[in-house]
């Protein structure tokens, strides 16, 4: 039972976050997604204190951005930033791996060019 329960858990925040993507804009949405589904893939055969730790980050993740987006909708924040800065503590418990990861999302999240040309009201440029 407490398997399943964890599985169900593991869905719902999963799915919950894909939601909160859609609020996103469209380039940042499909890099989030991508990254999402990468990260839950590689870590569903993973030791339970990683789990611990894993499912614990994307819980604040989850609880920041629906802050983000809810204070975006309601007009609260004068300009729209999605995300926080890490502290120097956590970037010292990351293993080299997660450092590379972490400098790709971050080159792939910047780049001038964006990866899509849409246009809010669904026209054409």
């Amino acid at each position: 039972m407490a398997a399943s329960a964890h599985v169900s858990h593991v869905r719902s925040l999963y799915k919950r976050i894909l939601v909160l993507h859609r609020f996103l804009p469209i380039d940042l949405r499909a890099l989030g997604d991508q990254y999402v589904k990468d990260e839950f893939r590689r870590h569903k055969s993973a030791a339970a204190e990683e789990v611990k730790s894993f499912m614990e980050e994307w819980e604040n993740y989850k609880d920041t951005l629906q802050t983000q987006i809810l204070e975006a909708a309601t007009g609260q924040a004068k300009l729209v930033k999605f995300g926080v800065d890490l502290s120097e503590k956590k970037l010292n418990d990351f293993q080299d791996d997660q450092i590379g990861q972490l400098y790709e999302l971050m080159l792939e999240s910047s780049k001038p060019n964006r990866q899509f040309n849409i246009q809010e009201d669904g026209s054409a440029k």
